[in-house]
């Protein structure tokens, strides 16, 4: 993995002191909050509902073993004894106090991380698929892209004040596992003939939220040098050019969509090829560098034995455990999906066993990914009875990773102060249901798979929800909690927005409305159709129809 290098360390060390003066001003009552918050977002702290949220940094997803726990120690030493793993990637604390949080910087400073650009009007954390490196279906690993991106966006002073939050993924698999068309800039990376170097498919305008998009084809095939270049023009005309009368429409989505994507492109490349591109000629020998970082021939291959099981460890196997691009090793998902578990929380605890499962069995290395959990990259076959039984041990073995169990779900209503609706007992009380149907399944050598399900406590869709098979958006109707189910969307390769069902329904009615969905599917579903398949083929009114025609017999 990258580690930072002497200017990375000096540059967060230095925003930390910067922000430690702006703190104590603060405290001392020489800023007012008006006057601070615009420093304090740069530095990835919010003002939720009852304290200050923190949300770290985790560039592309990847962590030391180290840095997990220092995550651990701000965890019990600075918050409540846990963290929650977002959809980007990051970790948020979201009991800070304020006089805590220079410290809490120096201590990440330390660790090669820091809060930067997790907030704020500008390029936020580059993401890409957790599995990044070692995924059999890959063809070019992204994550010395993703590198390079961070380098070139942060603190960038062009691109400090945007008219909205700018969201970058960046892929190099068959198989999209990083939502990557549901982003402002999404980036196929592809082999490129006789160089080490890539070429890109870029593709623009996606999002969710008020107005959700899927992204559109840019260019094809855009060799390296070209890369950087046109990223930047494509901010530029952005900048230039976003909406800042009105934040709603205010993303690069809705720009593309008023310009049209032709007279966009055209805008773009006419600044691209009008200006002096010189000072991105450094490009290509700092990525050599840092493509070195991810060599995966520093990874022997190992002797490569099948592995095989029984009951619970049979289950583990073949939910949370996918094959590897080098011969005797495997990447094992950790789930922070238990039943009746909030998605993405980790306590203090969680995190020091994780890190000490990965100086074990995983090269010290970790990844979160954008559903919440974690995945431990290169474990040998030989040693995953090992994990398993770690896992067990701390209550960390659930094997519902890609079930429909495994769900998604913003803090919602209970910590941030844009949500209008609970998340996170819908999410609770739909585990426990969708895990026991998991395990009844199992006990009847059935399929346990189903859709996805991602729940979001407002419009902003934190929780993803335009993207998933079975969406639940949370929303205030006449000061009561309503529940807004779409159907159909999609993150993979074949990314769709869902579609309203109808009505919205009490936080009490959703576990009966997912599951006539789930069972109307698999009245319907042809063989071992997926969930998606089959809402395509015989159409949402059919779902509706079962929905709504009879009364649900919900307790009070």
């Amino acid at each position: 993995m990258y580690q930072y290098d002497g200017y990375d360390q000096a540059f967060v060390a230095a925003r930390a002191a910067e922000f430690r003066d702006q703190v104590a001003r603060r405290l001392a009552g020489q800023l007012s909050e008006d006057e601070f918050k615009p420093l304090r977002l740069k530095n990835g702290l919010y003002l939720q509902l009852h304290a200050y949220m923190l949300r770290i940094a985790i560039p592309y997803g990847v962590l030391s073993a180290n840095q997990m726990r220092t995550l651990a120690h701000l965890a019990d030493n600075y918050d409540r004894g846990y963290g929650h793993f977002t959809t980007r990637q990051n970790l948020q604390f979201n009991w800070t106090q304020l006089k805590d949080v220079p410290d809490m910087l120096d201590i990440l400073a330390d660790a090669g991380m820091h809060a930067l650009q997790t907030s704020g009007n500008c390029i936020r954390n580059v993401t890409t698929d957790a599995y990044a490196g070692v995924a059999g279906d890959e063809t070019v690993d992204p994550r010395a892209t993703c590198e390079l991106l961070r380098q070139w966006s942060s603190a960038h002073p062009e691109f400090a004040f945007l008219p909205r939050k700018f969201k970058i993924a960046v892929i190099g698999a068959a198989e999209d596992r990083a939502a990557m068309k549901f982003h402002d800039i999404g980036l196929v990376a592809k082999p490129t003939p006789g160089s080490e170097r890539p070429t890109y498919d870029v593709w623009v305008g996606g999002g969710q939220g008020r107005t959700p998009r899927v992204a559109q084809l840019f260019e094809e095939n855009v060799p390296f040098e070209r890369l950087l270049p046109t990223l930047d023009s494509m901010l530029r005309v952005y900048n230039l050019y976003g909406r800042r009368d009105n934040k709603y429409k205010a993303r690069i989505k809705i720009l593309v969509a008023e310009l049209g994507l032709e007279e966009y492109r055209r805008e773009v490349y006419e600044d691209r090829d009008g200006r002096d591109l010189s000072a991105f000629d450094v490009a290509g020998e700092e990525y050599d560098r840092i493509a070195a970082h991810f060599d995966l021939g520093q990874v022997a291959p190992l002797a490569d034995p099948v592995v095989e099981g029984s009951g619970a460890y049979a289950e583990w196997l073949g939910q949370n455990v996918m094959a590897h691009k080098v011969p005797g090793y495997a990447a094992v998902s950790v789930s922070f999906k238990a039943e009746g578990a909030i998605p993405g929380d980790a306590t203090g605890e969680d995190m020091r066993v994780l890190a000490d499962i990965a100086d074990r069995f995983s090269h010290s290395e970790l990844r979160i990914t954008h559903r919440q959990n974690v995945v431990l990259p290169f474990v040998a076959k030989t040693d995953l009875r090992a994990v398993f039984d770690t896992l067990v041990e701390a209550g960390l073995a659930t094997a519902n990773v890609g079930l429909s169990s495994d769900i998604i779900a913003c803090p919602g209503l209970d910590y941030c102060a844009l949500a209008t609706a609970r998340s996170i007992p819908v999410a609770q009380a739909l585990s426990e249901q969708l895990s026991a149907w998991e395990a009844e399944a199992r006990s009847n050598g059935e399929d346990p798979s189903g859709p996805t399900i991602n729940i979001s406590g407002c419009i902003n869709a934190c929780g993803h929800h335009h993207a998933a098979n079975i969406g639940i958006l949370g929303l205030n109707k006449a000061e009561k909690e309503s529940y807004q189910i779409t159907l159909g969307g999609r993150a993979d390769e074949h990314a769709a927005v869902g579609e309203i069902l109808g009505p919205g329904f009490s936080a009490e009615e959703v576990p009966a409305v997912v599951d006539r969905i789930i069972a109307t599917w698999r009245a319907h579903r042809a063989g071992g159709e997926s969930f998606s398949d089959t809402y395509t083929r015989i159409g949402k009114a059919v779902f509706k129809a079962a929905v709504y025609e009879e009364p649900l017999h919900v307790a009070a």
